[in-house]
């Protein structure tokens, strides 16, 4: 069996009185994809942002074994920036040797514009390509992606499935949310969340 890369051992956050996720168990290991599902307000972005650092829990841990990638569903760079400078900036804060070179990469392997244009002028699609790219920074080992296509027309789609996968079979780790059940067919194994907690139940049931 894979090594664990990530690994949370009983998460869970609460907004005053409101319970957004039960204590959740939940480990990630190199070579496979596991896909959240569940209808809106079931707990898969709160997850996932406690998975990537960006919220802490009420309780429970998470135990990061390998570098983590993460994109969000918001915007996570600076609108007044062109792409190129948000992935220069991201890359030297990441440690990264050669910041123009690594920047050039993705955004020719992202087909993002490298003009003086911001990045808060680029369209929605663009501007979630942008995200993706960023993740990619530091060539994580683990990439955690909250619903990472709804705003991408179906070639970028295929393109990011490329990327997911190709990270998948160099022995890295993918957690995506969605709910578009056709993309389940991407993740070796799902979980799915109701209220906060995860469930037993057939993912048809979820959106009835």
């Amino acid at each position: 069996m894979s090594e664990p890369l990530l690994r949370a051992v009983g998460v869970a956050r609460r907004f005053g009185e409101l319970e957004a996720l039960a204590p959740t168990d939940l480990e990630l290991r190199g070579g496979e994809t596991v896909v959240l599902v569940g209808p809106n307000g079931a707990g898969k972005s709160t997850l996932l942002s406690i998975l990537a650092g960006a919220l802490e829990p009420s309780s429970g841990k998470v135990e990061a074994l390998a570098r983590t990638g993460w994109v969000p569903q918001r915007p996570a760079h600076y609108a007044r920036l062109s792409p190129r400078e948000n992935l220069e900036l991201f890359a030297r804060l990441e440690g990264v040797a050669d910041p123009r070179a690594a920047a050039s990469a993705l955004l020719e392997r992202f087909s993002l514009p490298d003009g003086a244009k911001p990045s808060g002028e680029l369209s929605v699609g663009n501007r979630q390509r942008l995200n993706v790219a960023l993740s990619l920074l530091g060539e994580p080992r683990v990439l955690l992606l909250d619903e990472p296509t709804a705003a991408l027309d179906p070639g970028q789609r295929r393109r990011l499935w490329e990327v997911v996968n190709a990270l998948r079979d160099e022995g890295g780790a993918v957690c995506f949310a969605t709910q578009n059940l056709e993309e389940v067919a991407h993740a070796d194994r799902t979980i799915a969340l109701l209220d906060g907690r995860v469930v037993d139940a057939a993912i048809e049931e979820l959106f009835a």
